[in-house]
């Protein structure tokens, strides 16, 4: 079936139609699972392959009532994106941003091209709004740049944002796809900053870039492919600083990873498997913290054993910082150990595995006790750090 390619300013009817053609994927993943079963048990009490009146009988009903659900909720999509019309972007919105943030991080790769209306392009945001890089308020010659992690967007920092009280910096908020390849977005990074760069209102002195779970990742390849190829703006980066950034690889992601292959091993969870199997670019990226193109082109996605990703260095001339954290208050501790921050391991964060180092030194890091995953975002010992590292 051709993909239906929405307006990009329809955001609640793409929203709509998306949920109800999603429950209709919902309704087939059920019907296969129903065939799976039955021919099953026909194979054991009639024998692979036979045709009897009851298989006959069975196989139409469950596909008409299958089929007829699944048709229906297509049709009760269209009529309600018809229905709702364009009503405004809900994106401006914490809670409408969040839901779209959530979409975007879960299928954002296929949704930019199949629905650009749920998957926005990189932008810099203000009160929920996409404005100009030069439209930021209060520009001055020092500027921070938060980039935010999978599933989130500029709101995720808080009601008191980080950026809001550091003196003498200019606070940008970037929001952006995280379904997307962590190398494009890196891309997309490194274009918008360019713009940035050029036209800021006052000569640029210093840029740190601040990077939540993902958004550390991010902007380490945005650093990276700057430097490549000599762009201006990666001169004045000072700092970049990492809160809570899978280095080394995301040890969930890992996991779902090899349970989406063995669920597909079976006819009876295939459906499941290949729901798994669905996830995003940017969700496959975290499975080894990859930053660059050739750690995905060419390669096969779901192969269980992935070719080691490509070793980025880290900026020459700035200071890398960090930030790990555990649930327990000693990271020593075998609660901690196991489950970090409860998604991202403090070897992971401060970029020292077994096998990997990145290179961050131990003074230009920080461990937090007794936080998640999503407290670096707000806490207070992360804010007070801010201010010591980029004083």
């Amino acid at each position: 079936m051709a993909a239906t390619v929405e307006r990009p300013n329809d955001e609640l009817s793409a929203l709509t139609r998306l949920t109800l053609d999603e429950l209709g994927g919902a309704v087939a993943g059920i019907g296969r699972i129903h065939k799976a079963i039955a021919d099953r048990a026909f194979g054991a009490t009639g024998g692979r392959g036979q045709v009897t009146p009851a298989r006959v009988i069975h196989d139409t009903v469950a596909r008409n009532v299958y089929g007829g659900l699944r048709a229906g909720t297509a049709v009760l999509g269209r009529g309600a994106a018809a229905v709702i019309g364009d009503r405004g972007p809900i994106s401006v919105a914490p809670l409408g941003a969040g839901m779209l943030a959530a979409i975007d991080g879960l299928i954002g790769d296929v949704l930019e091209s199949e629905r650009p209306a749920l998957a926005l392009p990189m932008s810099v945001r203000v009160d929920g709004r996409a404005v100009a890089p030069a439209d930021v308020p209060n520009p001055c010659p020092r500027v921070a740049v938060f980039v935010h992690g999978l599933m989130e967007t500029e709101f995720s920092w808080g009601r008191e944002p980080y950026g809001d009280r550091l003196e003498g910096w200019t606070p940008v908020y970037v929001r952006y796809n995280t379904g997307r390849h962590i190398s494009a977005n890196g891309a997309s990074l490194d274009a918008l900053l360019e713009q940035l760069a050029a036209d800021w209102p006052v000569e640029i002195e210093r840029i740190a870039l601040v990077g939540h779970s993902m958004g550390g990742l991010v902007a380490r390849s945005a650093a990276h492919q700057a430097a490549l190829r000599e762009a201006a703006w990666v001169k004045h980066v000072t700092h970049l600083v990492s809160l809570g950034t899978p280095h080394m690889g995301a040890p969930l992601e890992q996991s779902v990873h090899y349970l989406s292959a063995a669920l597909h091993a079976l006819p009876e969870t295939r459906p499941f498997g290949t729901f798994f199997r669905r996830r995003s670019s940017g969700i496959r990226d975290l499975r080894q913290g990859s930053l660059v193109d050739v750690d995905w082109l060419d390669c096969d996605r779901d192969a269980l054993r992935a070719r080691a990703c490509e070793e980025v260095p880290l900026l020459d001339g700035a200071t890398h910082c960090f930030v790990s954290a555990t649930l327990t208050r000693e990271p020593e501790h075998p609660v901690g150990r196991l489950f970090g921050d409860c998604l991202v391991l403090v070897p992971s964060a401060s970029g020292r595995s077994r096998t990997r180092r990145l290179g961050f030194r131990d003074e230009d890091g920080l461990h937090i006790g007794g936080a998640s995953h999503f407290a670096l975002l707000r806490h207070p010992q992360v804010y007070e750090q801010l201010r010591t590292w980029l004083a």
